[in-house]
């Protein structure tokens, strides 16, 4: 008989015991659970109060975040079924970087018949990952397909709105003219919910045509509708929209304030002011988060015109002799 005892039961016996908080340093033990731990884990999960499960999930996610070491898809895997939509949702976002495609038929079934609306739309957001290695062509073509047309299915169907714009915003990896057709129908609408999501989805398409719409964009009254725009600016590299991003962060700047999200993406499009601007930034602040993404901004500045020179030696190749004459 096998007496050896269990090294996570000091872990369940913290996580029942909800008169005192449950310690940070157990977060990391919840990665990569085997097969036994997963099963006592179950053991006692329905024994855990709701706000228990609620704040380990937070954290979890948190720490996911902050530590790319970590991998809690198998926790994850095993509470998709909680009888609480709060912890399935969140149980879904724990798998947000998952490429695992057994999940798919799980999440298509979560996203047409879960009883919760934000689950439904937990689940139509998770599958942008599949979307996305479809048009990579790193999962076979009809279970890409497969993804796409429930996808599409919901975001032309008749459920809640937050549900189908999560869908739109993961078609937008798509190259179908359907998701096309989607995008143009929801910038046109007045909703700004709406507008905000068509941005979302413009940004993940790589496709220059949609431009013009994120330009104009940038100017919105909205904040939601402007933020979009922002960020699907810096993910299509739109040289065009540099001078209106510098202008946000001067006139946000002169307000006392520092809009990170315009900073990372003048880092992703590029630009001799732009290195200029945030060098700047960075011998004024003395926050040492703000220095820390500052630099992370100038290091992601230095990759994306590394591929812009790599670009124009494929335009130019007599570029690449004049490119080694500089290097030497």
């Amino acid at each position: 008989m096998n007496t050896q005892p269990n090294p996570f039961q000091p872990v369940l016996d913290s996580l029942l015991d909800e008169k005192k908080e449950f310690p940070r340093k157990y977060l990391q033990l919840f990665s990569d659970l085997g097969t036994l731990e997963i099963k006592t884990l179950l053991d006692v999960w329905q024994r855990v109060g709701l706000s228990r499960k609620l704040s380990l999930l937070e954290g979890l996610e948190t720490l996911a975040e902050s530590d790319t070491l970590v991998n809690f898809d198998e926790l994850a895997k095993a509470i998709l079924n909680d009888s609480d939509p709060t912890v399935r949702g969140r149980a879904i976002r724990l798998l947000s970087k998952c490429e695992d495609p057994n999940l798919i038929p799980t999440f298509i079934d979560i996203m047409k018949f879960d009883f919760d609306a934000q689950t439904r739309a937990e689940a139509a957001a998770v599958l942008s990952i599949f979307v996305d290695l479809g048009e990579l062509e790193e999962i076979p073509e009809d279970i890409y397909h497969e993804v796409e047309d429930a996808l599409l299915a919901a975001a032309n169907g008749q459920d809640e709105s937050k549900v189908r714009r999560r869908a739109l915003e993961s078609l937008g990896y798509s190259s179908r003219a359907e998701v096309q057709t989607l995008i143009e129908s929801a910038i046109r609408r007045e909703d700004p919910a709406w507008k905000t999501s068509a941005l979302f989805a413009m940004g993940r398409s790589a496709n220059s045509r949609w431009d013009g719409e994120i330009l104009e964009s940038l100017i919105s009254d909205n904040q939601n509708v402007q933020d979009a725009a922002i960020a699907a600016a810096g993910e299509l590299s739109i040289k065009e929209a540099n001078p209106i991003l510098l202008k946000l962060l001067t006139d946000a700047a002169e307000e006392g304030e520092i809009t990170n999200a315009v900073i990372w993406s003048l880092s992703q499009i590029g630009g001799e002011d732009v290195r200029i601007y945030i060098e700047n930034l960075l011998d004024q602040t003395e926050d040492e988060e703000q220095i820390e993404f500052l630099e992370e901004a100038l290091e992601n500045l230095s990759f994306t015109e590394d591929l812009d020179r790599f670009e124009l030696m494929a335009l130019d190749p007599e570029g690449l002799d004049d490119l080694e004459e500089e290097d030497e």
